[in-house]
């Protein structure tokens, strides 16, 4: 077979389609990211609920500033469609944006199905000349080897040879892709020079953000799970500086505001858990491959976070005497402020143990329904008319609590308040007649 050779003027100047797999959080903002750089994107999705809605002009998710309107304009003009057929869509693109998640199952191991299935069907759909670039957070080797496999097999196609195959990590939080998107160096390595070239060209085409060229696709795969690694010790740490600070009175938000004057320490705050769909997941992409002795500070890091949900409780559990019988409010089922995201979040964690402990948990958050909520064995709290309860646990720190009236919580029998992201002000929880527990303080 012949290699690819660049078109004129570079890859960028031929690709005038793009499909993007996945159309979750990341996926639709990346859609729209390259619709305003002048491509056509086709978006592919297996749930009939998204293409439904985004084919309608309307975004499914309402965390992302812009995004909305930005659909709306889209589908007006005609440069974004959404489809369940994500092999009929390949057919038609010049480049494949793939971020369909990988998650770990209970056990921590690594389950690829979705992605498996997603490659499958953009193998069906391959042809010769397409640039294909997997941006889902990915086990070093995962794209040069499975994915590479998977997509030669059902295309009957040569990676390098025929199709260019390239890896670039998104590096995007929810709530300020647009603004991530813009500032954060590209990181892209490809399986060979050609794919990493075409990969670059795209990217330089459709960002304004620097982009950094790795030697390998196994390369780029390394950086993303270094940062997200480095992000779970670092919280880690800064959680065992809580628990000492906690047993001997020491002022652990400002010990550390101190501490992170000195231009080499950049500790992170503690906090009650580390959720979401990235930092509690992807060190054990790491800690699986690792051989006997290695990612060591990994492993113990995972066990410290995923346990502060636990000893925050011990500590509730000292003020009220008992958790027995007792209603627990906690405000926030999403992981973090103002997102809608229950993965790993710290209330799935807090939700089971008061229950074990026999609590009654309830649960406020103003982006799920009551129903929502429910389903995850939660009593739903309405924020305009908060239930009697013993004691309320800050989870995630929403806008909407800010009006929260401490005082009312106190004439309806609340008596501690378990600040879990230091996030309130000790003071005016404790003017109001209410105990103050913060993580460390």
């Amino acid at each position: 077979m012949q290699r690819l050779k660049m078109a004129p003027g570079g890859f960028a100047a031929r690709t005038t389609v793009v499909a993007v797999v996945g159309l979750g959080k990341i996926g639709l903002p990346l859609a729209i990211q390259y619709v305003q750089r002048g491509r056509r994107v086709i978006g592919c999705d297996v749930d009939p609920r998204v293409v439904e809605a985004i084919n309608a002009g309307r975004a499914h998710m309402r965390e992302e500033p812009g995004l909305s309107d930005a659909v709306a304009e889209a589908m007006a003009q005609g440069s974004l469609s959404a489809t369940l057929d994500t092999t009929a869509a390949v057919r038609e693109a010049d480049v494949v944006v793939v971020i369909v998640p990988v998650m770990v199952t209970d056990t921590h191991e690594v389950d690829f199905g979705a992605i498996d299935r997603a490659s499958v069907s953009i193998g069906n759909g391959l042809k010769s000349g397409t640039l294909v670039i997997y941006e889902t957070t990915l086990p070093v080797g995962t794209t040069a080897g499975r994915l590479r496999a998977l997509l030669e097999r059902t295309s009957q196609l040569k990676a390098g040879q025929d199709f260019y195959l390239a890896y670039s990590p998104e590096r995007v939080s929810s709530g300020h892709i647009f603004r991530d998107l813009a500032t954060y160096p590209k990181v892209v390595g490809g399986i060979n020079a050609g794919s990493a070239e075409a990969a670059t060209k795209f990217y330089r085409s459709v960002l304004d953000a620097k982009v950094t060229r790795m030697a390998s696709a196994s390369d780029a795969e390394f950086v993303k799970l270094i940062e997200t690694t480095y992000r779970d010790v670092n919280i880690a740490l800064a959680n065992e500086f809580a628990r000492f600070a906690s047993d001997r009175g020491l002022p652990v938000v400002e010990t550390i505001s101190a501490a992170n004057t000195q231009p080499y320490s950049h500790i992170d705050r503690p906090g009650i858990a580390v959720g979401g769909h990235c930092i509690p997941v992807y060190p054990y992409f790491l800690i699986n491959q690792a051989g006997e002795g290695e990612m060591e500070i990994p492993r113990i890091s995972r066990q410290v976070n995923d346990g502060m949900a636990a000893w925050a409780l011990g500590k509730l559990t000292r003020a009220l005497g008992s958790l027995r019988g007792r209603r627990v409010l906690i405000l926030g089922l999403s992981y973090r402020e103002n997102v809608k995201e229950p993965n790993f979040s710290g209330t799935l964690r807090l939700i089971t143990q008061l229950r074990d402990a026999g609590a009654t948990p309830l649960v406020n958050d103003p982006l799920f329904t009551d129903d929502e909520i429910a389903r995850y064995g939660a009593t739903p709290a309405p924020l305009d008319n908060l239930p009697p309860a013993d004691a309320v646990i800050l989870q995630a720190y929403h806008d909407d609590y800010g009006s929260i009236s401490w005082p009312s919580l106190a004439q309806k029998g609340y008596r501690v308040v378990l600040d879990g992201r230091n996030s309130l002000d000790p003071a005016e929880i404790k003017s109001a007649g209410l105990g103050y527990i913060g993580i460390g303080r």
